[in-house]
């Protein structure tokens, strides 16, 4: 089967998210990444199974990550993937990987590169896959989870999924 055709076999494939926002700072009323990431895959027909916030701290990550994975096909965390001391969602998310999606991070930061330059560099951003779930890692800005929402993770999510579980 060709690309298109993958893809238009995936269509149907059911897709259960959940979302992690990854902050000491925000709040339900000030989480406006992790509510953008919620609403825009809600309205594209996206079940959402949970959404939650949870300190920088990689503990609470690892928690919030093991409480999602056998609820959910995706997981997308929004916040610490910068290289500053407290931003661990990186470290604790990759360990967990069974594989990598290397081209996820790299298409990003592309994206990313050409709307803000050189700045792109401080992202981290990451995607792999652990125990049947597809985990992508968001900066914390709504601009960046905007950008990775639309322009990669949504028109392939459905793919995705189906080729993760097709065998």
């Amino acid at each position: 089967m060709s690309y298109d055709e993958h893809k238009q076999a995936a269509q149907n494939t059911p897709v259960r998210v959940g979302v992690i926002t990854v902050s000491d700072t925000r709040t339900e009323a000030t989480d406006t990444s992790g509510r953008y990431i919620v609403e825009t895959l809600a309205e594209a027909g996206i079940e959402i199974i949970e959404a939650c916030i949870v300190p920088d701290d990689p503990k609470r990550i690892e928690w919030a990550l093991n409480e999602l994975v056998a609820r959910c096909e995706v997981i997308v965390t929004t916040g610490g993937t910068g290289i500053s001391r407290r931003d661990t969602t990186i470290e604790v998310a990759t360990r967990k990987f069974e594989r990598t999606l290397p081209g996820f991070g790299e298409i990003f930061r592309m994206l990313s590169y050409e709307e803000i330059g050189s700045g792109a560099m401080l992202s981290r951003a990451a995607a792999g896959m652990w125990s049947n779930t597809l985990v992508f890692s968001l900066p914390g800005s709504v601009h960046a989870v905007r950008l990775a929402i639309e322009q990669l993770i949504l028109p392939e999510i459905h793919h995705l999924v189906w080729e993760m579980i097709r065998q």
